[in-house]
């Protein structure tokens, strides 16, 4: 272990747990609370009252005493909302991605990887026991390809909807349409769609009219948009029911805690009353992404690319002492040669915030840029 520690530090790859105070003054550009949710009075209200009716655990697995009336009435939002048949609450966005995908392959199967998924797709690839193809980000001919000479019967693809990094969009309708053309399932990880893309935040499936198919599953988190935590798997009545009987992040993992789905309800709440909310995170990514001179992306992610990774951590953390938070991804997060500074948005970021942050990213990335 010493020696690999060494090895990381001497590659500026070593992490550390920083722990935020309550009143922390910096102006957080670094988190996914993208609708600014986690901390408004309705949604901590919607968790308080769940967790004085029902408790501060869920006490047991789903299948045993983990499953309240209240993560029924989540899953039945959440299908509602996103336009899906039915949903299942994880108590994570990982443990749901990890469920889901092992649970729809397994031995005898070809799973179809994009090479940028998230670490929760590939550890769900690597736990299926599948055959597994993993193909260059967004490339269509590629998954093609690897669908049409498999010799596996049954196979699923899967992507993020948004990158996490990047910020870009998969071309699910295309992506689709390969998909039925070569009787494939396609999986979406939605982490960082629902909230911000599609119709009132309905995410990228909805935008691209896939709601509701019957060959698309989707996985999502509470922890980002929603700002509770937590994960949910959408799709038909018969997968969420196949699930049930053999998703295992599901059968061994306590259930959701009860506080977690009450502030998720309250937080849908809120974006279906105010169908707004995406378009505000956009118009926030839109100033970041001009204030950084980068493209302004088609979602809450403001991708910085500075190249090394010493580069982006220096960055990242003059970027603090100068009172804004800012992520910083390296290796393995992003390829070598592609550290950078990732800025989310969020929806109530006011003009004062947008000028603080200009003023900080231009004096830091002045230092840093040729």
């Amino acid at each position: 272990m010493d020696r690999n520690a060494e090895r990381r530090r001497a590659a500026g790859l070593r992490r550390a747990l920083r722990p935020r105070p309550a009143d922390e003054p910096l102006l957080d550009l670094a988190g996914n609370d993208y609708l600014g949710l986690s901390r408004d009075k309705r949604v901590i209200d919607g968790a308080a009252a769940a967790l004085r009716t029902w408790g501060a655990g869920s006490t047991g697995s789903r299948l045993v005493t983990g499953s309240t009336e209240l993560h029924a009435q989540l899953e039945d939002t959440l299908a509602a909302f996103t336009g899906a048949e039915a949903a299942l609450v994880f108590s994570s966005g990982y443990t749901a991605n990890l469920g889901a995908v092992t649970a729809l392959s397994g031995p005898g199967s070809l799973i179809v990887s994009d090479a940028a998924n998230h670490a929760s797709l590939v550890d769900a690839c690597r736990l299926s026991r599948a055959r597994v193809a993993v193909t260059p980000h967004n490339d269509l001919a590629a998954v093609d390809d690897a669908l049409a000479r498999r010799a596996e019967e049954r196979a699923i693809v899967v992507t993020d909807s948004v990158n996490s990094a990047e910020g870009d969009l998969a071309p699910l309708r295309d992506l689709h349409a390969v998909c039925r053309d070569r009787r494939a399932v396609l999986v979406v990880d939605e982490a960082h769609g629902l909230g911000v893309c599609g119709p009132g935040g309905r995410g990228l499936v909805a935008a691209e009219g896939l709601a509701g198919a019957d060959d698309v599953v989707v996985t999502m988190t509470l922890s980002k948009s929603l700002g509770s935590q937590g994960g949910a798997v959408l799709g038909p009545r018969r997968v969420v029911d196949h699930l049930v009987d053999t998703a295992r992040t599901m059968i061994f993992d306590t259930g959701l805690a009860p506080a977690c789905a009450g502030a998720a309800l309250a937080a849908l709440q809120i974006l279906r009353e105010d169908p707004g909310l995406p378009a505000a995170v956009l118009a926030a990514a839109a100033a970041l992404a001009e204030a950084a001179g980068v493209p302004a992306p088609p979602s809450a992610v403001v991708s910085v690319v500075l190249g090394e990774p010493e580069v982006a951590f220096a960055a990242a953390g003059r970027c603090a002492e100068l009172g804004l938070r800012v992520g910083c991804f390296r290796p393995p997060s992003v390829p070598e040669g592609t550290s950078r500074l990732r800025l989310t948005a969020r929806a109530d970021l006011t003009d004062a915030d947008l000028d603080r942050a200009r003023e900080v990213l231009a004096a830091v990335l002045a230092q840093v840029r040729p």
